[in-house]
């Protein structure tokens, strides 16, 4: 065989193998988006009871309404005006502003459809798939995995009863 027909058969293949996958793989979607529940700890920890049978972590979902009881052990971590609950399972983030609001948002992400990747602060949830930051104020709400790397993410109605929070999807 000759050199060049041989770099010309050899080449790409050789540079796929070691570039390739690191392309594809960095705007691909995270493989374990299948986790029920995260929080804003360090540990960003599942819920062990993430299943089919929700109520029993304290989600219940009827229709485009779902309902939290925040006296669930899940959402101990809503204890303090800025931390937030991001529930996959039902395609939530649920972030506290005061003992009395709550807000929630789809925790799709507007630039590549990440649910599972947030942190927050300074009044944006980040993504950490591309880092892209997202309002809360509920203006210029963008569309789940719509390309978009700015704007706010899509707000719901949330209100809190007692320990119960209704959040209306619509």
């Amino acid at each position: 065989m000759e050199r060049r027909k041989f770099l010309q058969n050899t080449c790409p293949t050789v540079t796929f193998a070691f570039f390739g996958l690191s392309f594809v793989q960095a705007c691909s979607k995270s493989d374990d988006e299948d986790s029920s529940y995260t929080s804003n700890s360090n540990s960003n920890s599942s819920d062990p009871y993430g299943n089919d049978s929700q109520s029993s972590n304290g989600i219940t979902e009827s229709g485009n309404t779902i309902t939290l009881d925040l006296t669930n052990s899940n959402f101990s971590n809503l204890a303090s005006p800025g931390d937030f609950v991001n529930l996959t399972s039902v395609d939530l983030l649920v972030l506290k502003i005061s003992n009395s609001e709550f807000r929630a948002f789809d925790n799709c992400c507007p630039h590549n459809g990440s649910k599972n990747a947030w942190s927050y602060s300074n009044e944006k949830f980040q993504c950490a798939t591309h880092g892209n930051s997202f309002s809360i104020d509920g203006n210029d709400a963008k569309e789940c995995n719509s390309g978009s790397t700015t704007g706010g993410l899509k707000k719901y109605s949330a209100s809190l009863s007692g320990d119960t929070l209704t959040i209306t999807k619509s």
